[in-house]
């Protein structure tokens, strides 16, 4: 199925910093988003007004603050969007930052396929404060979202489009919030130019007819763990976790280009885990470049224990990988296979 190129838009608005006023007691979530947000859009210069496209509005049922979100939240995300895109040129996801990077690369898998944009973005400012980001985010993504000719999941944010299974937060306050650390941009707004760069997209493979996978995500959040070594880590502390019955998968962030402590108890019990049925996945816990398990002494422990790489994965992308997978009757091996497979472009 092709998008419809005089169709409009769809914004989803599922709560967030963006749609807050300030009160007595803070931020709190403020009425009518969407009149807001098209006050906002008119008071653009009249050449930039008129090159937005024409969107439709829609509010989930039970708008949150983002850092509320569970699996279950990006699931019900997902099925809206599958439920309806047919009938947009695209999709405008207007969501809360601190969570934006876990949505978006929840989405890429569930969406595996998408023959359109869909843009997921947000603002660190609510949209009346003074110097907000709200307008001009809001403004990016939608022209973004006009692009047929972008078929994947991406966060736009502060004049980058990025993948967005490839994003992550990487500041509190700045509008600069968002960085991208293993894949160059998407795209990019130059002044009042807006630039995709195609020969970063996904590749022909990856694209195609919509084959969405929508799985049940309930209670995702407690069979998927993740939890970062530290020195002086003990086997009975990752054994506290692991040997839980409710847990399937875990991501374990390790040092450096994949190294763990050289004990043999605590590889033990990644091993019993692992012979257990249990997924585990090792990441990096620097942000940038990739894991080789076993290049070091130190690492060969690991792929001993049958620990899975994750290469140069983000975080929220290995994390929102291992709940789409475990949260689908597949067996063992088609799992693993399916981890070390790059679906949506979300590893190198």
């Amino acid at each position: 199925m092709t998008a419809i190129s005089n169709a409009p838009l769809l914004v989803l608005y599922t709560g967030g910093t963006l749609g807050m006023v300030e009160t007595d007691q803070g931020l709190a979530p403020g009425k009518d988003v969407e009149g807001r947000v098209r006050q906002a859009l008119d008071a653009l210069p009249p050449e930039r007004r008129a090159a937005l496209p024409a969107f439709v509005w829609h509010e989930v049922d039970h708008p949150i603050d983002s850092s509320s979100a569970r699996p279950e939240d990006w699931a019900n995300l997902a099925a809206d969007i599958a439920d309806c895109y047919s009938d947009y040129a695209g999709v405008v996801v207007l969501h809360g930052t601190d969570t934006l990077a876990w949505t978006a690369s929840s989405l890429a898998f569930q969406l595996l396929g998408i023959d359109r944009p869909v843009i997921v973005t947000g603002a660190m400012l609510p949209m009346e404060a003074q110097d907000s980001d709200a307008p001009r985010n809001i403004e990016t993504a939608l022209r973004f979202a006009a692009m047929p000719q972008l078929q994947e999941v991406a966060l736009c944010f502060n004049d980058l489009l990025l993948r967005g299974c490839r994003a992550r937060k990487w500041q509190t306050r700045d509008a600069n919030a968002f960085v991208s650390p293993n894949l160059s941009a998407l795209g990019e707004r130059r002044g009042d130019d807006w630039l995709l760069f195609e020969s970063h997209g996904l590749e022909a493979t990856q694209r195609g007819a919509p084959r969405f996978e929508q799985a049940d995500y309930r209670n995702m959040g407690d069979k998927v763990i993740r939890l970062s070594l530290w020195p002086g880590i003990q086997a009975w502390q990752l054994a506290a976790w692991l040997s839980d019955k409710r847990v399937e998968g875990a991501l374990i962030e390790v040092w450096g280009g994949g190294n763990i402590p050289e004990d043999l108890e605590l590889a033990a019990v990644m091993a019993e885990a692992t012979a257990q049925g249990k997924m585990i996945v090792a990441i990096s816990q620097c942000p940038h470049g990739t894991i080789e398990i076993g290049h070091y002494a130190a690492g060969q422990l690991l792929s001993e224990a049958g620990v899975i790489s994750g290469d140069d994965m983000t975080p929220e992308a290995a994390y929102t990988k291992l709940v789409h997978l475990l949260a689908q009757p597949l067996p063992t091996e088609e799992r693993l296979r399916r981890f070390r497979t790059s679906l949506v472009g979300e590893r190198g």
